[in-house]
């Protein structure tokens, strides 16, 4: 099937169900078929559609001993913030006089959140919402965007291309289309709603990776003043910022070395808080475990009341952390962390909480004081060290989480482009970003020096992470619905359950802002800020180019009244479609163009790796030696390519759709040169505009779009072959 170019090339914003609609007979290329036909490749070739179903046949598969293998360093990279959680949980609740009853009933709290939410609900629900093999509220929503045709959203960016005919990512059930997803085609107000809830979700998981560390570390250090009384709480203070200076240093090791340094420490506490409460158990109240029945949750608010409800907060800290294993889930796969979860976390958890209730009931005068009270005497410096090492190891889970989650963000447009380095060949959701971490770094270290230690650090621990569970069980209601088609009475029973336990726990939380909880909501501003700034700007800036397109019959008139240099001349673009107005800029100041004009465009799309084949997508524009080139992504491919690599491969594909007289044109160009240029565009918005939305693009976003990389960073160009040309947009 051969295609054609319109006849006015002009941008398109199609999403995927609107590039469904198109005629299946082009969802098929026989053998010989599109040999040159704007896909810049030469016989049969896999399109992108083949190729992201092949994707979800061919899932990797890891022997029981690789599993095992992350399983143990999940460990020390996931579970170290939900693991230390006992050092603080029963210490946290406040009651006065409490009995027998009153453990057993926060004794089966405990047990019932990490069985309903970390067990059920993580590990054997959320975690099979995966993107490619990713996590986190944005795989959540790079899925729905994938099924569900967000017009008026962030669409999916698509060239007029042939191969771009069969982008298609409906699901494969033959089913007609859910009601709901209907619905959200619809409603340009749910697409946006949906949109905000999840920059709001990853905003406050980054928010709370700034807040983790400092929190993690001061808890730790803190502890050797009961044994130590000249330490003074400066002592405290800038040993912890030392601290995490070293561990945010240590990231640039990589997940992998990382987890093999943490893991044993993680691995030896788990072991000495199982042993610990089972020493406690038999020692103190060996029928602990009947907590497992609710009616003591139902005898604990009985007798409370309001206080109970107040105690929601502590509670709640026995599951933080549990996000992390669904955002740090590219860093492994569900098998590990589904084992190391089951296996070795959760009946760790059961024994260390069991273990202190069981002591409480004999003790209730030592609540404030319950971990290491509890602990045996012999045993409390090698507790000691070991708990304050695995506090420390605590604070990985969110960073590694950030180094995620931002990585999802760029790939969807949503956040200023950072370095992303890959830190394992073998594992390649494990990635590092330096200019993240050392952000992350500076921030612990305010947080740190400016609370000193203070309680208002912990007053909200577990808020932010309770506001993220909510919106991943609103999400994950709405991916059972749309992607699943999950039967709706069982959707409706997960959304009750869930989302009403969750917001008992947030109702309570939320009684804490003003006590020091509004730090985690200040981070969660600050990451909101850029990424709407960010997405915001995209948008117009867009919009802009959109409606200042170069027309046919005018850039004929540029092209044919402009003298031109031998040589190859790459427009590096973020247009999909058409002339970028960029070009009339050009040629205005410099009056002549080189004979091969190329408009470069870098795409992300939502597989984990694009075909080496699948690299470029080429096609002929309305003029001779006039060409349109799409670079093509994965979410975890390797983007640096060295200029030279990418113009060889970019001739190379051209030829494949040239005839003799245009490739004797590309041989010639190629030896005399190629120069890049890069479009550097300042957007100002009008006086007339709304007041903060010129705030956001003359202030906001111009910081932003200066200090952060381009797109075409990721091809090494040397200074030499670039040429940078400014231009003014007015909005």
């Amino acid at each position: 099937m051969e295609h054609q170019p319109p006849a006015d090339d002009v941008v398109v914003q199609l999403s995927a169900a609107a590039v469904a609609a198109v005629d299946e007979r082009s969802s098929t290329i026989h053998d010989g078929e599109n040999a040159g036909a704007g896909d810049g490749g030469g016989g049969a070739r896999r399109t992108f559609s083949q190729y992201y179903k092949m994707e979800h046949r061919k899932a990797p598969d890891f022997k029981w001993w690789q599993i095992g293998v992350l399983s143990y360093q999940s460990l020390g990279i996931i579970y170290g913030d939900l693991g230390t959680s006992p050092l603080y949980v029963f210490s946290t609740v406040t009651l006065p006089d409490p009995g027998e009853e009153d453990f057993l009933g926060i004794l089966s709290l405990i047990l019932w959140t990490l069985t309903l939410i970390g067990l059920l609900k993580y590990t054997f629900v959320v975690l099979h919402a995966d993107d490619h093999g990713e996590g986190g509220t944005f795989a959540l929503y790079s899925l729905l965007r994938q099924h569900v045709n967000f017009s008026g959203s962030m669409p999916m960016p698509v060239t007029r291309l042939a191969s771009d005919i069969n982008l298609k990512f409906h699901s494969k059930k033959k089913k007609l289309p859910s009601k709901m997803r209907e619905f959200l085609e619809r409603s340009t107000t749910a697409q946006s709603v949906i949109t905000y809830v999840v920059l709001i979700a990853t905003s406050m998981v980054m928010g709370d990776g700034a807040l983790t560390p400092a929190i993690s570390v001061l808890s730790a250090v803190q502890g050797i003043q009961s044994r130590s009384p000249k330490i003074t709480q400066d002592h405290v203070v800038i040993l912890s910022v030392i601290i995490l200076i070293i561990l945010f240093l240590f990231e640039n090791y990589g997940t992998s070395k990382v987890s093999f340094a943490f893991s044993p420490i993680m691995l030896l506490w788990f072991a000495f808080v199982s042993l610990i409460g089972l020493y406690n158990i038999i020692k103190y109240y060996p029928p602990v475990l009947k907590a497992v029945s609710p009616l003591h949750i139902i005898t604990f608010f009985a007798r409370n009341k309001r206080k109970a409800w107040e105690q929601l907060g502590a509670i709640v800290l026995c599951i933080t952390g549990a996000e992390a294993m669904f955002a740090d889930l590219g860093h492994f796969n569900k098998s590990s962390i589904q084992m190391g979860f089951s296996a070795v976390v959760y009946p760790s958890m059961i024994l260390a909480y069991s273990g202190q209730a069981a002591f409480l009931i004999k003790n209730p005068s030592k609540l404030s004081t319950t971990f290491y009270s509890s602990t045996p005497e012999p045993l409390f410096w090698p507790m000691f060290i070991i708990a304050t090492l695995s506090a420390i190891v605590a604070s990985q889970a969110l960073i590694s989480a950030s180094f995620s989650i931002i990585r999802q963000s760029i790939a969807l447009g949503c956040f200023p482009r950072v370095t992303m380095k890959h830190t394992s060949e073998k594992y390649e959701g494990q990635v590092y970003s330096p200019e993240v971490n050392y952000f992350l770094m500076i921030t612990c270290i305010v947080i740190t020096y400016g609370f000193k230690g203070g309680p208002q650090i912990g007053q909200a621990f577990g808020t932010v992470v309770i506001w993220v569970m909510l919106f991943t069980t609103t999400l994950m209601t709405v991916v059972m619905v749309v992607i699943w088609q999950t039967n709706i009475i069982a959707v409706g029973l997960f959304f009750a359950v869930f989302f009403c336990i969750e917001g008992i726990y947030m109702t309570s939380l939320l009684n804490k802002v003003l006590q020091g909880g509004w730090v985690p909501f200040a981070n969660t501003a600050f990451f909101l800020a850029i990424t709407m700034s960010w997405t915001y700007g995209r948008r117009k800036k867009n919009e802009y180019d959109a409606a200042n397109l170069v027309g046919k019959q005018e850039f004929i008139k540029i092209v044919t009244g402009s003298s031109q240099v031998p040589g190859i001349c790459i427009f590096c673009t973020d247009l999909m479609n058409g002339i970028p107005p960029i070009v009339r800029h050009y040629v205005k100041h410099t009056g002549s163009i080189r004979e091969v004009m190329v408009f470069v465009t870098v795409r992300i799309l939502p597989v984990r790796s694009v075909l080496p084949e699948e690299r470029l997508l080429v096609d002929k524009l309305d003029h001779v030696g006039v060409y349109r080139c799409i670079l093509q992504y994965g979410y975890m491919d390797n983007h640096n390519m060295d200029d030279d690599d990418f113009v060889v491969l970019v001739v190379a594909s051209l030829k494949q759709i040239a005839d003799n007289d245009e490739i004797l044109l590309l041989d010639s160009a190629f030896t005399n040169g190629t120069s890049f240029v890069i479009g550097r565009t300042i957007l100002k918005m009008s006086i007339t505009r709304n007041c903060f939305k010129r705030f956001v693009i003359n202030n906001l976003y111009r910081f932003l779009q200066k200090n952060f990389r381009s797109n075409m960073s990721s091809l090494r160009i040397a200074p030499g072959k670039t040429l940078q040309v400014g231009m003014h947009y007015e909005i």
